[in-house]
């Protein structure tokens, strides 16, 4: 802590190239989009779980692959639980109440 003017107490990291104030809290855009990208996240993997059967040029590989691979659609959802399981733990801790140490 280093204070400013006398007045204001304020934190550095990384050698200064960050800095905040003393008692502030994470700024609202932040909070939301953590879980906005998480969400995003899980649910690409959902998703895209099988790969791109869809495509025209893609889809008859893609195809072939999954037989010869024989992945696991189980395995994928407990992937995509467990990112979900973060998402969600990480914005509880982002939305809780603030309080400075």
């Amino acid at each position: 802590m280093i204070e400013h003017d006398g007045k204001e107490e304020l934190k550095e990291y990384a050698d200064g190239w960050m800095t905040e104030r003393k008692g502030t809290d994470i700024p609202l855009f932040l909070k939301v989009s953590t879980p906005v990208v998480g969400l995003g996240c899980v649910g690409y993997i959902v998703v895209q779980m099988s790969g791109d059967l869809g495509h025209a040029t893609r889809g008859p590989l893609v195809a072939q692959f999954l037989k010869v691979s024989q992945t696991s659609p189980a395995f994928q959802y407990v992937v995509a639980a467990l990112a979900l399981v973060f998402v969600v733990t990480t914005a509880v801790f982002g939305f809780r109440a603030f309080k400075e140490d």
